[in-house]
């Protein structure tokens, strides 16, 4: 397709899986065994050395493009905004996404053509969490100081709330995050999209991992929004295709502070395996359930939305070899370097990839389209993401189309490519390990390709 082409704004086409998910080789990622306990010589048990994911450090590195001379002093031709949590249960999501974004500007401000001439300016608001009407107010600010699009937000639930705000305004809302399936079908208009693929993708590899660890009777304790109950009933269809058994599915709503019940409800079943599929609420629920009840942490499974370092929180070994799944190739520590050139401070980097995708897919359709308005960029982000010649940055990929080329966009987090629905057509689920120190580590990734 022609880079300056209109793309189709339909939006009523359902997502469903194409091929089976295949594994994607991933030998240099393996991990170290589990810890174990052996017999010390004075009676007593100590740990073993070996980790189930043993964290490599990643070095800061000063790689933050500078600007050139010549492009300090050129105006702003795309001002885009962020919506991204830096408060409510999911904030430790937000250094690693407003990191990515910043990234992007800052190569995209240092390259020689920037966006038709010009720099990028980024505005990043809060968005708080659904408790909260905190995103709602951040999308009315940023519509107010005239932003083409915007990324965020990392909750689906959130997104929920001021979608409509924004994308009614024609103005281009891309989620780095966002995996909700109900978001394929939504009457938006045509400008939302996301660069995380939806939970239809991540439910079947997390129920598939759970069974091919040996679970056969799986209980899940599920946030009840958008975000968790999508994922909770992708994740059991896979585990039934694959043979195993749900046998208890317990939720919680947004605020609940006390999850005894859900708990005491799922045991009650005598689970292999137990999926817990929350934000925050993990630092309540993992004590209780492992700690307090005595369930086994190895047995435990989370999702992208709690896959967190809780080294500061939680007992060393509560989690050791405890899984978990997030959309998104595994980052590599040339990007975390880059991260952390821009925030030395980051200890984690879920979704920093997908916000710089981002970024770099909404300026790029704003020079394919010849223009840095909302509707310009909406209707040149299909085609920048897919068909032509491949290219992996936004300079690259602006030399080509300022050539005259059509272009194929891929991002560090993956090829992306959108569909009709602004949904990417093939991603990668990375599957993760959590060592004794309660932080996790890549175990590897797997590929899949979902069909519009």
């Amino acid at each position: 397709m022609s880079v300056f082409a209109k793309v189709t704004t339909s939006r009523s086409k359902p997502l469903s899986i194409a091929a089976g998910v295949a594994a994607f080789s991933a030998t240099a990622l393996l991990l170290a065994s589990c810890a174990s306990s052996s017999p010390s010589t004075d009676g007593g048990e100590t740990a073993a050395a070996a980790l189930c994911g043993p964290d490599a450090a990643t070095a800061a590195a000063d790689v933050t493009p500078a600007t050139p001379e010549a492009a300090q002093s050129r105006a702003v031709s795309l001002k885009i905004g962020s919506i991204l949590p830096t408060t409510g249960s999911l904030a430790f999501l937000g250094p690693p996404e407003i990191a990515g974004v910043d990234l992007a500007v800052a190569e995209i401000n240092a390259s020689a053509p920037g966006v038709l001439g010009g720099n990028v300016e980024v505005i990043h608001r809060d968005s708080g969490d659904t408790t909260t009407d905190i995103a709602t107010q951040s999308a009315t600010d940023l519509l107010s100081q005239g932003v083409a699009g915007i990324v965020g937000a990392a909750s689906s639930g959130v997104s929920f709330t001021f979608i409509d705000q924004v994308t009614g305004a024609q103005v281009v809302q891309v989620s780095p995050a966002n995996t909700s399936p109900d978001f394929s079908t939504y009457a938006d208009g045509g400008y939302y999209f996301r660069t995380a693929p939806s939970d239809v993708l991540q439910g079947r590899v997390l129920g598939n991992l759970m069974v091919n660890d040996g679970a056969t009777n799986v209980g899940i304790i599920y946030l009840n929004d958008a975000y968790g109950s999508g994922l909770e009933s992708n994740v059991q269809t896979a585990i039934e295709n694959a043979g195993g058994t749900v046998v208890a599915s317990e939720a919680f709503n947004e605020g609940d502070s006390q999850f005894s019940s859900q708990i005491d409800a799922v045991l009650a079943e005598d689970p292999d395996a137990i999926a817990v599929i929350a934000f925050d609420q993990t630092k309540v629920i993992i004590p209780e359930l492992v700690g307090t009840k005595g369930f086994d942490g190895s047995k435990v499974y989370f999702v992208d939305g709690n896959l967190a370092d809780y080294s500061a929180d939680f007992d060393e070994g509560t989690l050791n070899c405890a899984k978990g799944t997030l959309p998104g190739v595994l980052a590599d520590d040339s990007f975390k370097a880059k991260l952390l050139g821009i925030n030395p401070d980051l200890t984690d980097f879920s979704y920093g990839a997908e916000s710089y995708d981002a970024v770099n897919l909404m300026a790029l359709a704003a020079v394919a389209g010849g223009s840095a308005t909302g509707p310009v960029i909406q209707a040149n982000m299909q085609a920048v993401s897919e068909g032509g010649t491949k290219c992996t940055s936004f300079a690259e990929c602006a030399d080509l189309l300022a050539a005259g080329e059509d272009i194929d966009y891929d991002g560090v987090s993956g090829p992306i490519t959108f569909d009709e629905n602004g949904d990417p057509t093939e991603a990668y689920i990375g599957i993760y390990q959590y060592g004794q120190d309660n932080t996790y580590a890549p175990l590897n990734v797997e590929f899949g390709s979902l069909a519009g």
